[in-house]
């Protein structure tokens, strides 16, 4: 697995960090051929979950950790790289428009069902309404890699620079920037924003997470997921990855090379636990446990209350999973072969699998009241039903 890492604009960006990087993604760099960092084959289990595809539509071309379905009042989005922004029926997979703009997007889809937004490879913010009409079409401070947030009447990116931007949904103004200083070195993987209750919650580079004022830019908190640690840039990259988790006042995190740290944000953002953990996906949770799969692709659930592990799931490891999507029976991942699996919640055995095809899944899967949608490597979006 090849998670790449780029520099701030302040530093050289064309350093040769390939092979260090796939080492640190839990590859070998010495041989591929090494046992250890092989995928575990597909075991036998005893079916627990019929796992089936409700619907597939094509949404475009080619997808990327950058890129992740949205859903607002029954509609499903999605953005591809090749400049695709496609609005679909969520029961049905039906294609309601569909937009093909220039240039190619660098990150999508965020959407409120009023405004969907995405974001180009030369850094411009690009709003549709819910025609797939183009409102307005703005610039950022730098390229933007991580789905735009939208919601509470703004639109929400962050930058290459560290900066995180709101603009007015209906007009693109620019509203607010907050900028925090940034590590030499970050991991370019899976993150987004979330917007909920009028607060931006954002991960930030350095291991901590922020909650910004929606409508203002003011800066309400800040808490410490991780600290980083080591001699050299690359020992010390500790970015958070995934999306924020929030179940109720409980508010977690997860970093790489770093943590997963849990928040009371009821009582001023006060850390409820911390456990050692390294993820370049993320996390999913309920209100009981929250799930990550580690470097190596083994799951993991703790108790989201205490922190005290819950179990733990090695059969995929190595495949190179997704961030978890969590649905009623089970936790839903990804893998590098295109196969989604299901695992119980209550102990991690597997339930089902099946295979969407087109190439490695690396986009989040989202898990809906309707199915859990999942954007494969070749620019199809799928809605599997879990029972």
């Amino acid at each position: 697995m090849s998670k790449r890492i780029h520099r701030p604009l302040r530093v050289i960006r064309n350093l040769a960090l390939s092979a260090t990087v796939a080492a640190l993604a839990g590859c070998s760099m010495f041989s591929s051929k090494d046992a250890r960092y092989e995928p575990s084959p597909l075991t036998e289990y005893a079916p627990g979950a019929s796992v089936n595809v409700i619907w597939t539509a094509s949404v475009g071309r080619g997808s990327g950790s950058s890129f992740a379905p949205a859903v607002a009042g029954g509609w499903a989005y999605a953005a591809t790289p090749n400049g695709t922004v496609t609005k679909l029926d969520l029961s049905s997979g039906a294609i309601q428009w569909q937009a093909n703009i220039s240039p190619d997007l660098s990150a999508g889809v965020g959407s409120d069902g009023q405004t969907t937004a995405v974001a180009a490879v030369d850094g411009s913010i690009i709003a549709f309404d819910d025609n797939g009409n183009e409102k307005w079409r703005t610039r950022a401070t730098g390229r933007v890699d991580i789905p735009p947030a939208v919601g509470a009447g703004v639109v929400v990116v962050r930058s290459s620079d560290y900066r995180i931007q709101a603009f007015d949904a209906e007009t693109g103004e620019a509203i607010w920037n907050v900028q925090r200083p940034g590590p030499a070195l970050a991991l370019k993987t899976n993150m987004r924003m979330i917007i909920i209750e009028g607060l931006v919650i954002s991960g930030l580079p350095n291991g901590r997470l922020i909650a910004i004022g929606a409508q203002d830019g003011s800066v309400q908190w800040e808490g410490i997921v991780s600290i980083s640690r080591g001699a050299t840039d690359l020992e010390r990259i500790s970015d958070i990855v995934g999306e924020p988790q929030a179940q109720g006042p409980i508010l977690c995190g997860v970093a790489y090379q770093g943590n997963i740290t849990c928040f009371n944000v009821a009582q001023g953002g006060y850390p409820l636990w911390e456990q050692p953990f390294s993820s370049t996906t993320g996390l999913g949770s309920d209100r009981v446990n929250v799930y990550a799969a580690n470097q190596t692709s083994v799951v993991h659930a703790f108790q989201i209350e205490t922190g005290e592990p819950t179990w733990s799931q090695a059969d995929l490891r190595n495949r190179r999973l997704t961030s978890p999507a969590v649905v009623a029976p089970g936790i839903l991942v990804g893998d590098y072969q295109g196969y989604v699996h299901v695992l119980a919640r209550t102990d991690g055995a597997l339930l089902g699998r099946t295979q969407l095809g087109g190439g490695a899944i690396v986009s989040p899967p989202l898990a809906t009241d309707r199915g859990v949608l999942v954007q494969t490597g070749s620019g199809n979006l799928a809605l599997i039903g879990v029972n």
